[in-house]
């Protein structure tokens, strides 16, 4: 044994501004340098992994989203939204929700699962019900800011919220079409987003998505196409299935289709001021006519996670 005194081995200065001594997996330890980001915001990445935010996934009768509190700086809605939405690859959901909250108001920025901007009525009361959720609403009555101008919305029980609807407009009726060799006869409406409404004898036959791709982006509605709603008269309510552009497949329920087959059937005699529509996923909506349209139904939190940005 050597009996000359040793030397202390040096031991890194662990001020804060100068970093840390950490141990990776291998058990070796390693010097690890400060983040220089705010300290109540992370950066994008850090070391070499990208920065877990928290979202919430909702349902509106079916129809799911993805929620995010704003979206991360570096990061763009349509981006996200085409990957949180993805069903293999991401979260899944029919859309994206981004909520944020200035000066007191409160909005939504709507993205369709493909990145593009749309009016969405039940993601629109999804938002409503998570914003009342994290205590930002007060009252019952309260006003949802979207890029179609601001909505009136209620809360009317638990998971439960109605809101106000833009004024259909650009009311065609009786459109007849050759689809796929059968001859069809379509109503148009836009109620927010535009709707083709095609009423057929049983819903369960319905050949949603076969007629519904072709009729989407049928010349008769334009370049933008519209969205396609099968709609059943079932004695004093509607049965319905949407085939939904920007998700470009059947959803199990779709606010701004339920509110076109309520007016067309209103429209046309077949339903009053007020009417229940039962969607694919079992929920029932009610659509109300006064001042103007009016959506109720479910709207509520599945889940909440993170996930990394």
């Amino acid at each position: 044994m050597d009996p000359r005194p040793r030397a202390p081995r040096p031991r890194p200065d662990l001020r804060r501004d100068q970093g840390a001594l950490h141990h990776d997996h291998s058990g070796s330890p390693r010097f690890r340098r400060p983040s220089r980001a705010h300290p109540r915001r992370q950066t994008l990445r850090r070391n070499g992994r990208e920065v877990k935010a928290p979202f919430w996934k909702l349902s509106g009768a079916g129809n799911d989203f993805v929620l995010l509190h704003g979206v991360p700086k570096g990061r763009s809605a349509r981006a996200l939204a085409r990957r949180l939405c993805d069903r293999h690859a991401g979260i899944g959901a029919d859309g994206l929700l981004v909520m944020t909250r200035r000066a007191g108001k409160v909005r939504l920025d709507y993205r369709n699962a493909d990145g593009s901007r749309a009016f969405c009525a039940n993601g629109s009361r999804c938002a409503v019900a998570w914003a009342d959720a994290q205590g930002w609403l007060k009252g019952k009555n309260i006003q949802l800011e979207t890029d179609r101008g601001p909505l009136p919305a209620r809360l009317t029980g638990r998971n439960r919220v109605e809101i106000a609807m833009p004024a259909p407009r650009n009311l065609r009726l009786g459109l007849n079409l050759a689809v796929a060799g059968h001859p069809i006869q379509a109503h148009f409406v836009d109620t927010g987003v535009p709707h083709a409404v095609v009423f057929v004898p049983d819903i369960k036959k319905a050949r949603v998505t076969e007629l519904g791709r072709i009729l989407r982006r049928h010349e008769a509605f334009g370049r933008a196409g519209a969205n396609v709603d099968f709609v059943e008269i079932a004695g004093d309510a509607l049965l319905i299935r949407t085939y939904e552009r920007g998700v470009e497949n059947e959803t199990l329920a779709c606010g701004t289709g339920i509110v076109a087959a309520a007016f067309v059937s209103r429209v046309l005699g077949f339903s009053g001021s007020r009417v229940k529509v039962k969607t694919r996923g079992g929920h029932t909506l009610s659509v109300s006519f006064g001042e103007g349209p009016r959506l109720e139904g479910p709207a509520e939190t599945v889940f909440k996670g993170e996930i990394e940005l």
